[in-house]
């Protein structure tokens, strides 16, 4: 098992162990122990499961004063997976990664507390699944345009639009929240 970090400190692509046959293949989703190794040392406890159609983009999304951080893969299809550094005063601030996940190479993308996380539907449908570090608590969320210039993502895309929530398509800028996100050196240290 590799943990491979990212242009993003404390963003990592994890490529698990696959042990693969005739029959199909086995691999670890999760060992406390391996992940803690890694530099994934981390109490999950909710885990969620979404199913989208091509070119659904789901996010950016982030909880303010409960962040939570995701590990994030995709079961099914393809997927761009997107994490975008929120912490007001961190070096990196607005700054964003991406990977792509999918059922062929099996990785998962850990999106530590602190960091707004979404993807794009690369395939005709993807099934993708994610352990998360706090509770999901709606009051708490916030929701940062897909198109924001300040962070410019590539969701690769090229010319279509994506199929957006309304939510999403209403979402405002990373700019009209900043005042509101932890600062630095406290989200770090959560």
């Amino acid at each position: 098992m590799k943990f491979r970090p990212t242009l993003l400190p404390g963003v990592l692509v994890v490529e698990p162990d696959v042990h693969g046959d005739d029959r199909g293949f086995f691999l670890e989703t999760y060992h406390r122990d391996k992940y803690r190794e890694g530099g994934i040392d981390e109490t999950f406890v909710q885990d969620n499961h979404s199913r989208s159609v091509a070119g659904t983009l789901r996010g950016l999304h982030a909880q303010r004063t409960r962040p939570q951080g995701k590990l994030v893969r995709a079961v099914r299809g393809r997927i761009l997976d997107v994490a975008v550094d929120i912490r007001r005063g961190s070096p990196t601030f607005a700054h964003w990664y991406g990977e792509e996940l999918s059922e062929d190479n099996h990785w998962q993308l850990w999106v530590p507390p602190g960091f707004a996380h979404g993807f794009v539907v690369l395939s005709d449908s993807a099934e993708v699944e994610y352990k998360c570090t706090d509770l999901y608590l709606p009051e708490d969320e916030i929701t940062i345009r897909w198109d924001d210039p300040a962070i410019g993502v590539d969701w690769h895309l090229g010319e279509t639009d994506p199929v957006l929530s309304k939510r999403d398509a209403e979402a405002p800028s990373l700019a009209d929240w900043e005042d509101r996100l932890p600062v630095y050196p406290d989200a770090a240290a959560r």
